[in-house]
């Protein structure tokens, strides 16, 4: 894969190093115990074809990677010839790749390649929608752990890949304090002394709160952030302005049904980040498809 990732990547940093274990379980998933019955009953091991990957409607690309990871599993000779880059946005006719190789591995591993492009690039090409409305503001665009099991790190790629920026990638890499654990703890107050006490200097902490009360009560600990849950924007816009006043160095994140027309008016309330779960959880594939 390093000899592709030159040309798919501009700056962005692919999970390689998960990506032959995601292939092999897909692959293995599609072809069982007897492979793929109809094109080995059609097509001689010998033959080889050239076949392109072309997108059906404008967006954004991401996961060219793991479309070499998938045709390179079945042949390690294929020829794979890039015409647009990683998180690059095409139009609607534009051909993404170019592929010369045999002929059972592209029909083999075809499905599980447009598979995951699709699905990337879906996630890139929503991400940079977000990212282009709130353009001129200071605002990020993050995305959640809200992910399909088992794809979390291409996911959280994609969104960089459309200009987003990535939240914790799992419970392991940051404290998120949320509405259940002040529920369990008692308090916003109680919840936060129990993660200080258990975690290290290191470890960044962020509290989810829902109304201002709560957010005064965040505010009197050493805390690095705070999620402003389903406020609404003048709601949200005082939030901002007392949690700058207590705690300057404070990051701000809004979170709670966020949609591609409400996200701007978001971002002028001053929150640092916009999280949106949409991204990832409910987001429509892009069009592409594999042609001989």
């Amino acid at each position: 894969m390093q000899n592709m990732a030159a040309h798919f990547e501009t700056g962005l940093q692919f999970p390689h190093h998960l990506a032959v274990d995601t292939i092999r379980a897909a692959l293995l998933e599609d072809l069982g115990l007897a492979g793929d019955i109809t094109t080995n009953a059609i097509v001689s091991p010998e033959v080889t074809s050239e076949a392109v990957l072309a997108l059906r409607e404008d967006g954004c690309i991401a996961g060219l990677p793991l479309v070499e990871a998938a045709f390179r599993a079945l042949d390690p000779e294929i020829v794979i010839e890039p015409h647009v880059r990683e998180g690059e946005a095409a139009a609607a006719g534009s051909i993404i790749a170019r592929l010369r190789g045999k002929t059972r591995a592209i029909l083999t591993a075809e499905r599980v390649a447009l598979n995951l492009l699709q699905h990337l690039s879906g996630i890139a090409t929503a991400t940079r929608h977000f990212v282009e409305a709130v353009a001129g503001t200071h605002t990020r665009i993050v995305c959640t752990r809200k992910t399909i099991p088992g794809l979390r790190a291409f996911e959280k790629y994609a969104v960089r890949a459309g200009g987003g920026f990535n939240h914790r990638f799992g419970l392991f890499d940051g404290v998120l304090i949320k509405d259940n654990h002040i529920a369990a703890a008692g308090s916003v107050s109680a919840a936060i002394e129990r993660v200080l006490a258990s975690n290290g200097h290191l470890v960044k902490v962020e509290v989810e709160v829902d109304t201002l009360v709560q957010l005064e009560e965040a505010l009197q600990h050493p805390i690095d952030a705070v999620l402003l849950d389903n406020m609404a924007v003048p709601e949200l816009k005082n939030a901002v302005a007392r949690a700058k006043t207590v705690k300057p160095t404070i990051l701000c994140e809004a979170s709670g049904g966020v949609r591609l027309v409400t996200v701007r008016s978001i971002a002028e309330t001053g929150v640092d980040m916009i999280s949106v779960g949409a991204l990832t959880h409910s987001v429509k594939s892009l069009d592409i498809g594999l042609d001989f």
